[in-house]
């Protein structure tokens, strides 16, 4: 057996032309006529690397833990598949699996390789001072206020040096990740069991595509420059917004002809008959919607956590073309790649298998959970959806980990000193952990007012546009999060802050 993940990251699957939206995507079209598509796949943890977490363990991370590595207690899809046999590469130029907060991913891999230069990625070396009104890739200033230091942290001048490098379309990162990938296919393609994940930080912002693709939007004559927004209200004008907005598209139709890239040596060696294809993503990301930019400083609307996931089980051919109707999320893409394989799950994921679900539909649950740690919460049940506030911003919330990092860097000193030991969970395997006091991000937790819930019915009102009032729908959805809670054993403190009953055991 064999299997390929292509995974993208922030893309969206309503701007998509294969479900209805304004980005040309032919690749995409040809990819829901082979497999199997999911109109009800949700996220679990946000963003990237909580994501990711989750493509490993089949589990929730955020109930525990914010940004940070794989945990020695953790079971890795990959690192299994790989002792039992399977051989698995990962092609990627997502720089953050090379930074602290992600330092222990990629080594679960048989082999991998990282492309460098994306987004603030600390590749190139240049101490060339930037001009004092440096700012060509961000809207406005709001993110600088109006500092040199403020723009270094954005990554700004870095990522300009960085996208220098990038002068034809083979030069880009994500091209490179999907040559890296295509070789791995040449050259190992008539051999059995491996698995292969080509993963893209695209079409992430900066939303920097090569002029082929951007000139399909913008005159060479008539450039539109910027191409990073903030993550924050939108206050430009309705012409910035739609250039903006096509600087994504661009980007979008780049990752369109990296994944016929992909379809295309599939074709060639004849794969469809013995490969598992997953074609997935992290999250989405606002681009105005909800008058919002990026992500995390707002509600987790649908553009944000409603995903697009199509799946080729080669087991099953009759459901080539067909879409599922199944609530899925991230967590199960680990015990599905097991099951293909014929690899054990461990008991501690708590994502399912989806070869019913890709067969005949058959549900795998009710609910999903879906946040960031310590902000506010969302649950869906693929019709209701219930974006849950911080009940009460002064309960403290906790990092449990053996691996105190952030995204860039270690714990501070000051951090470690509030630590104390914790005895575990049911997923630590026996072993006690260290309980740190969580610094959570102030704008994410504030992404809804304290007690400002937000309750939708996605049939009857998709662009999530009117907030309901169902003190019943309402009550039958906060008893399922506090279900899921307690299935994830969840920390005490995740009750109050959000205001839950725990149930009792």
């Amino acid at each position: 057996m064999k299997a390929i993940m292509v995974m993208y990251d922030s893309l969206r699957r309503d701007l998509l032309s294969v479900n209805g939206g304004p980005i040309p995507t032919p690749n995409f079209e040809r990819l829901s006529a082979r497999t199997v598509q999911f109109d009800c796949s949700y996220v679990g943890s946000l963003p990237c690397m909580p994501a990711r977490r989750e493509l490993h363990t089949g589990r929730y991370n955020f109930l525990h833990r914010d940004w940070g590595p794989i945990e020695p207690f953790d079971d890795s899809m990959p690192q299994l598949l790989k002792e039992n046999g399977i051989y698995t590469h990962l092609a990627t130029d997502h720089y953050h699996y090379v930074e602290d907060g992600g330092c222990t991913y990629h080594s679960r891999y048989s082999s991998w390789e990282c492309y460098r230069g994306q987004e603030s990625d600390t590749w190139v070396a240049d101490l060339t001072p930037p001009p004092a009104e440096y700012s060509p890739h961000l809207i406005g200033t709001k993110n600088m206020n109006g500092t040199l230091a403020a723009m270094r942290r954005k990554g700004g001048w870095q990522n300009d040096h960085n996208r220098q490098r990038w002068q034809t379309d083979g030069d880009f990162a994500m091209h490179q990740t999907f040559d890296n990938g295509i070789d791995f296919l040449q050259r190992n393609g008539r051999f059995d069991n491996w698995f292969l994940q080509i993963e893209t930080f695209d079409p992430h912002e900066p939303f920097t595509a090569p002029q082929d693709f951007d000139g399909r939007y913008f005159s060479p004559d008539d450039p539109f420059v910027p191409d990073w927004p903030p993550y924050a209200k939108v206050d430009e004008d309705e012409k910035t917004v739609e250039n903006m907005r096509k600087k994504y598209y661009a980007l979008t139709e780049f990752c369109d002809q990296q994944l016929g890239r992909v379809l295309d040596k599939m074709d060639e060696l004849d794969l469809w008959k013995d490969t598992m294809l997953i074609v997935n993503t992290d999250h989405g990301f606002f681009l105005a919607e909800h008058d919002w930019w990026g992500k995390g400083a707002a509600p987790n609307y649908e553009e944000l956590v409603h995903t697009p996931l199509f799946i080729w089980d080669p087991r099953c051919p009759g459901a080539a073309g067909q879409r599922r109707r199944a609530l899925v999320q991230t967590i199960d893409l680990a015990p599905t790649l097991l099951d293909f394989f014929g690899v054990d799950i461990p008991a501690d994921m708590m994502g399912k298998p989806l070869a019913g679900v890709i067969a005949g539909d058959v549900p795998v649950r009710r609910h999903a959970l879906f946040g960031y740690h310590g902000a506010p919460v969302g649950i869906t049940d693929g019709r209701w959806v219930l974006l849950r506030a911080v009940a009460d911003s002064t309960v403290q919330m906790y990092e449990y980990t053996h691996m105190p990092t952030h995204m860039r860097a270690p714990f501070s000193v000051e951090e470690m000193r509030s630590t104390t030991l914790h005895p575990g969970f049911s997923f630590t395997k026996g072993a006690p952990v260290m309980k740190i006091e969580s610094r959570v991000n102030p704008r994410f937790a504030k992404a809804q007012a304290e007690g400002e819930d937000l309750l939708f019915d996605l049939q009857a009102d998709p662009a999530q546009q009117h907030q309901l009032e169902n003190a019943d729908k309402k009550a039958e959805l906060l008893d399922a999060m506090a279900r899921l809670c307690a299935e994830n054993d969840a920390p005490d403190e995740v009750y109050e802050r959000f205001g839950l009953k725990k149930p009792e055991r």
